[in-house]
Formats: structure tokens, sequence, C-alpha cells
């Protein structure tokens, strides 16, 4: 298979994607890769009709890899996720409508272009979460416990969303201080448990946890609701149960066993089915929810080597081995409203 890579500036040296884009040319497929923030890209020739069997995108939100990946779909191509529930989940304003108006357990959500209007806030809605709706990886995401502090000097890149953007703000959901990731790697469902970012002195080890039914059922439904395939969702499980506070389009997937292989396997598997949410929903037999194989259920298993096509052409890279003495940055945890 031909797969095209968009892989934003802010992941060129991330595990993920960059493992999963050669783990994909070691099983024989030929992966291009485009970097949106750092090429000029003749679109009219680089995007077209029978170019690639799929385009994967590792974006950051407001990122110029989902207007080239829409451009893609938009001549017919597959995209992995559906870059409408791409487009959904990347702006947090919308997806708080979407699920909240689905029924999945999401906090009320104020939107306003300056922090200073969420005064208008009941005072006992405090403390919020606020944030930017375009965020990602937890830029700008801040604890305000009365209405007071909205104004309270901070760091230049947490003022507010560039350009006049959306803020949001949530009601801080009271919690442990342990922050609930799920991961769905087309349909199967895997857990960790880490160190809420709004509770740094709360020491917990990042690790793999079993799921609850409830959990589970959560995280396979806003599969559902979004029509995604590869996903991560935090929830926090709060005084009257879990809460959703953010959902994210191809994670890090940490502590999934075999990551890069089953994320790799699942690419293929989408780019010859079709995405748009197919991976999703309740999980069945074969499809483990806790991050356990089932009996007899084997690995991932390298797919067959497709025949030989050409070597990629201009602007499509492939993005070097690192060196064997340079560690590869850790990925940031993205951080959910209503913490």
């Amino acid at each position: 298979m031909r797969l095209c890579f968009l892989v934003e500036e802010q992941y060129r040296h991330d595990g993920m994607p960059l493992d999963v884009i050669r783990q994909l040319g070691a099983w024989g497929h030929q992966v291009d890769v485009l970097w949106p923030g750092r090429s000029l890209i003749p679109i009219s020739e680089a995007v077209r009709a029978g170019s690639h069997d799929a385009w994967v995108l590792k974006t950051v939100s407001g990122g110029p890899g989902l207007t080239l990946l829409e451009a893609a779909a938009s001549v017919g191509l597959t995209t992995v996720n559906d870059v409408r529930a791409i487009r959904g989940v990347r702006d947090k304003a919308l997806a708080a409508v979407i699920a909240r108006s689905s029924g999945l357990p999401v906090p009320v959500t104020y939107a306003a272009a300056r922090p200073q209007e969420f005064a208008e806030i009941p005072e006992a809605e405090f403390p919020l979460v606020v944030k930017p709706a375009d965020g990602s990886s937890g830029r700008a995401v801040r604890l305000v416990a009365t209405p007071d502090r909205l104004l309270d000097p901070v760091e230049p890149d947490e003022a507010g969303a560039p350009g006049g953007g959306l803020l949001i703000a949530q009601p801080y959901v009271p919690n442990s201080g342990t922050d609930l990731k799920v991961y769905s790697v087309a349909g199967r469902l895997y857990a960790t448990e880490r160190c809420s970012p709004l509770h740094p002195a709360h020491a917990v080890r990042e690790r793999q946890v079993p799921l609850t039914p409830e959990i589970a059922r959560i995280a396979a439904e806003i599969g559902t609701v979004f029509g995604l395939d590869l996903y991560g969702v935090d929830i926090l499980l709060g005084p009257d149960g879990p809460v959703v506070v953010d959902i994210n389009d191809f994670p890090s997937f940490r502590q999934v066993p075999d990551a890069v292989a089953r994320v790799s396997a699942a690419v293929l598997e989408l780019a010859r089915n079709g995405t748009a949410g197919q991976g999703a929903g309740s999980p069945t037999a074969g499809q483990p929810i806790a991050g356990q194989s089932t009996p007899g259920q084997a690995k991932p298993t390298p797919a067959a080597p497709a025949p030989s096509t050409p070597a990629p052409t201009p602007p499509f890279t492939v993005p070097p081995a690192p060196p064997a003495a340079a560690p590869r940055p850790r990925p940031a945890a993205s951080i959910g409203g209503g913490r």
C-alpha cells in the first residue's frame, strides 16, 4: 500500500507517529511524509485522486495539516481518522456541544473570546478550568479559583487563543488527582492512569489499568458519536461518576502494549476498509476492553509486503531513524477541561 502521513512540527521527533511510519516501511509499504510546517507543498500535484491509499494526520489544533487532510478527502482519498471527526474534536467548544447533546457525561461548558467574560458565570460554579478552544498538549490550561482571579497575570502563551479565538470554561470536577486516559485502536480499548497536571503534587505512577464496563461503554460511545477510529479520551472519576474532559485524535498511545505494531496494523486495516468510526462502537468478542489479549489472540502481525513502488518524489520525504544515543522527547500529555 502507499500511505501519506502529515506530521506537524510539534511531532517531528515523536515516536508516535514516526515509529509507526518506520514500522509500515519495514513491512514493505511505501510511506510518504509531508511536513506542513516547513515545506513548500505543490498541493495541486500532491493532493490528487489515486495518489495514495490513505492519508494520516498527526496534528495540533489549528495546524496547517488539517486543511491538507480536508483537501485529500475532497478528492475522494481515505483519511485516518475521518477528517470530519478530527475537526469535531479539535475544536473543543464544538466537541463539548456534540458530546453533551449525545448524552455523554461532559461538564457544562461556557465560551467567550476574553477571560473576563467568564465573570458572569455564577460564583457557585467556581473554580473553573479555562483553556483555548483550539488548545492542544495542555497549552494555556489554568485553574481559576474565583471570579476576581480571571485576569491574574499569566504566561505569554497563556493569555488566550491567538487571533481572538474562543476560550472555554468548565466547572472544576473534584477528583483524586489521577487522570484516566482511555485509548482506542480501531475498536480495541486500553486504559492508563497518570497524575493530573492540575495536581502535580499528587504522585501517581503512569501505568496500564483495567477498564470497568462503564468506562469502556463511554469510551466506545465517543468513537461512535464522533466517528473516530484512533483516539484517546481523558476521563475523571468525579463525585457523581465518570466525566469526559477531553478527546484527542491520534494520541500518544502511551502504555498501550505493542503500541507501534497495533497502531500500524490499525492504519493498514482502516486504509483498506475505510474509516469514519467503523472501528468504534461497543467492544465485541476478540476486542479486549481492558488492554488484555483474549485467549489465543495473537499480537498484530506484519502485512504482506506491497509490490514495489517508485521512490517518493518531492515534496514527500521519509524521516531518518534517530541516532541511537539521542533519546526522543517524551510526548506531552494532553490536558482536558473540567478537571
